[in-house]
């Protein structure tokens, strides 16, 4: 099985078009209800979809998204360009699951995080070592 996509509601579809291509996305389906964006290796993608139309605010979830970077320079780098373009990104810091992760939201409230992981994203020292 292969991951395709994931596709969030957002409340205005303009707000989280610019937002998701200011975060690096590239748009590849753009109309006036949904985009979708590919990643830069164009591995997979993420959706947008009007929401209800009710107009009261951001949508939020439950769900986060996770951007990963090939090397914590390389994060650093990538929120400090966030920074830049006026996005609010906390700065990243070394997690105790030997993450190193920076926190943002999107105009609607979904969370993301910009993460490095290395080695430890699919072997970290606690990993499972016969199958369940």
């Amino acid at each position: 099985m292969k991951f395709h996509q994931a596709t969030l509601p957002v409340s205005d579809i303009g707000r989280s078009r610019k937002f998701y291509l200011d975060l690096g996305l590239q748009l590849i389906v753009d109309s006036d209800h949904y985009c979708r964006f590919a990643d830069p290796d164009h591995t997979g993608t993420l959706s947008i979809e009007q929401g209800d139309g009710s107009g009261d605010g951001p949508i939020g979830t439950g769900a986060i998204m996770y951007f990963e970077y090939e090397s914590p320079s390389a994060l650093d780098q990538a929120v400090r360009d966030l920074t830049a373009k006026g996005l609010v990104v906390s700065a990243p810091q070394d997690q105790r699951w030997l993450w190193r992760e920076a926190k943002l939201q999107d105009p609607d409230g979904h969370p993301i995080k910009l993460f490095y992981a290395g080695k430890n994203r699919l072997n970290p020292p606690w990993r499972v070592t016969e199958p369940q």
